[in-house]
């Protein structure tokens, strides 16, 4: 009797520690977690890992980026300390079925709000509002203005529209050059085999900001479209309005200056007001 008891109190103590080793957390992962303080529930959170600047996956295991700074000060304004976080890859065309299918809490992916995209998913935001436009060399004075890309080499990243846009829209004899990524696109400019590159002015910020392209590129400035930064959630996802006051507060406490600054400020980026929660610019 004596020796049952010792056993059904040690399956106990078992049951006990199992228990709650799985309490606090979330589906949606189990690795890439940042570092730092745990609050013990942790949060799946889709960035892209491709972008400098914007969301990278730095060859440390580390995330860096606009983006990143963003996500961690809201997941930690809904309770969750940067040790919480599982950092998980939301490719542009994955972001909808990684929220529905509810393998990530919320994405902040360089991810522009739609009519098309909130049919499918609910956005908190907007947090940043940004705009197409070209990174040309620094030392080039021939592009002033969108029209001048006429006759000059544009760089597609395979899959992109926006080199397609500018040549519909803008500038009908730019001579498009197809690259399978923008480091690709990058090289060429640096090498004068290209002329100008194409896409947000947030993402060619964070790569002009890299240590090793300092001072060779500048933007435009040209604000070809505007592109309406959110953080997308599960459609009827109560964490919107959640993420909406986190929003707010990191404007307020001036954190959302502080990102800008450390994440794009190398570029010269000129960015645009802190947008205000729910007001789309079209």
């Amino acid at each position: 009797m004596k020796l049952r008891k010792v056993t059904v109190a040690a399956s106990a103590a078992l049951v006990l520690s199992l228990t709650a080793a799985g309490c606090g957390s979330s589906g949606g992962g189990t690795s890439g977690s940042s570092s730092g303080g745990t609050s013990g529930k942790k949060i799946t959170v889709g960035i892209k890992f491709d972008q400098p600047g914007i969301g990278l996956k730095t060859p440390d295991g580390k995330y860096t980026g606009f983006d990143v700074d963003v996500a961690t000060y809201v997941a930690k304004q809904l309770g969750h300390q940067p040790g919480d976080i599982v950092w998980k890859e939301a490719k542009s065309a994955d972001r909808e079925a990684l929220l529905q299918r509810g393998d990530v809490d919320f994405v902040a992916a360089s991810y522009s709000i739609t009519p098309a995209r909130s049919e499918k998913v609910d956005f908190a935001g907007p947090y940043l509002l940004a705009h197409q436009d070209v990174l040309i060399r620094a030392d080039d004075d021939s592009i002033k203005k969108p029209e001048d890309l006429n006759n000059k080499k544009l760089c597609s990243v395979t899959g992109s529209t926006s080199a397609q846009n500018v040549k519909t829209r803008i500038a009908p004899n730019a001579q498009l050059q197809e690259y399978g990524g923008y480091s690709e696109c990058l090289t060429g400019l640096e090498n004068k085999v290209i002329d100008a590159l194409t896409t947000d002015d947030s993402i060619l910020a964070g790569y002009a900001a890299q240590p090793e392209f300092k001072g060779k590129f500048k933007l435009g400035g040209f604000k070809m479209s505007n592109e309406n930064y959110g953080i997308g959630v599960m459609k009827g996802s109560d964490l919107k309005a959640k993420i909406n006051t986190a929003l707010e507060k990191m404007v307020q406490d001036g954190s959302w200056d502080a990102f800008v600054k450390k994440n794009f400020g190398p570029a010269d980026y000129h960015n645009e007001p802190a947008p205000k929660i729910g007001v789309i610019v079209s």
